[in-house]
């Protein structure tokens, strides 16, 4: 991608559009409720729904973490420590005293700007794999769980479990807290000068260092931002477990990949589409929720997940017009052959 092309794509993405990926992720949705109300009733009552929201919530912000660093070309496996780290930090360091909560996330939140900032500086300054930098950063996590829990799980406060478990106008909170993450994110990538930059610097780095964009700079703050959502994340799961584990955030380095793709947010970097992964987090957390009430074991449930990342690769990265076309001709040229040796 040249200079030229990168400003182009600079202007293109500083207007909000429903992109493909928006389009694609929310038709799928409405569908499989849709589905789900006729396969599996139970998946669909008040009770499931409200029940499912919570944690389709906290996917959804730490997919948003996960679409800033797959932006920038890489892939952060530093979810479950992350989120762990975070669930360890404000269920143990408080003893259960709703007064020491807050030093809790302030705790959650220094720790995860620092891991943000060795990631970004493995991989940016460098020049580490992104795979294996935040593999090693997740071990490190770990390690520090290790030392501060024992593995043991630990009751939440009941401060934060009133401010995320609760429902206000009949919805869990903790769906708020996502509408807004996502909201912001939305507004700092799609209408502001930075946002911008990002996208272009994803795009293209090179290019990006040849028009004077601070490379390095917006690498790193890709990998701050996202440990800072995935803090958040680990904070509202917190809340909405009244004993969370100290290994909470193992199931969830998969789906935040997944729901990326399914969003449309190329894994090459460039362009990235916020509020889509969000619906995405809703639609893999509906189709998981669907498995479930059909009683399917846990290994299955776990392909499906990968099953769905498989068909967002395909969907977004297979040039299928190419693909109708081959196969048109191939079909024309079989024809052709046939009426010849007839």
């Amino acid at each position: 991608m040249s200079t030229t092309e990168i400003s182009r794509e600079m202007k293109k993405s500083s207007h909000v559009q429903i992109s493909r990926g928006m389009k694609t992720v929310l038709s799928a949705t409405v569908v499989l409720f849709i589905a789900s109300h006729f396969i599996a009733p139970s998946s669909t009552s008040k009770g499931a729904v409200l029940g499912m929201l919570p944690f389709a919530a906290v996917l959804a912000i730490i997919g948003l973490g996960q679409t800033l660093v797959v932006q920038q070309g890489g892939i952060d496996l530093s979810v479950a420590g992350s989120v762990s780290l975070a669930v360890v930090f404000v269920t143990r360091l408080p003893l259960e005293h709703n007064d020491r909560l807050w030093r809790a996330v302030v705790v959650a939140v220094f720790a995860a700007i620092v891991a943000g900032i060795i990631n970004g500086i493995l991989i940016s300054l460098i020049g580490i794999n992104a795979i294996v930098a935040t593999l090693g950063m997740s071990s490190l996590q770990y390690a520090v769980i290790m030392a501060i829990s024992q593995g043991s799980p630990r009751q939440t406060t009941q401060l934060l479990l009133h401010i995320m478990s609760n429902l206000t106008f009949g919805i869990p909170r903790a769906v708020y807290y996502a509408i807004a993450t996502t909201i912001v994110v939305t507004v700092l990538l799609k209408m502001g000068v930075g946002g911008r930059r990002f996208e272009a610097v994803g795009a293209n780095p090179r290019a990006g260092r040849a028009i004077g964009l601070k490379v390095k700079q917006t690498q790193i703050s890709a990998y701050v931002l996202a440990q800072l959502l995935y803090c958040l994340g680990g904070i509202v799961l917190a809340g909405i477990l009244a004993q969370p584990t100290a290994y909470q955030g193992d199931s969830l380095v998969l789906p935040s990949v997944t729901i990326v793709v399914l969003g449309g947010t190329s894994l090459l970097g460039g362009r990235g589409f916020p509020a889509a992964t969000a619906v995405a987090a809703l639609f893999l957390q509906q189709l998981n929720q669907m498995v479930l009430a059909l009683s399917v074991p846990f290994g299955v449930r776990t392909l499906v997940t990968a099953t769905a990342l498989l068909v967002g690769i395909a969907l977004y990265t297979i040039k299928w017009n190419v693909v109708r076309d081959k196969f048109s001709e191939l079909t024309g040229k079989k024809k052709s052959s046939t009426l010849a040796n007839a």
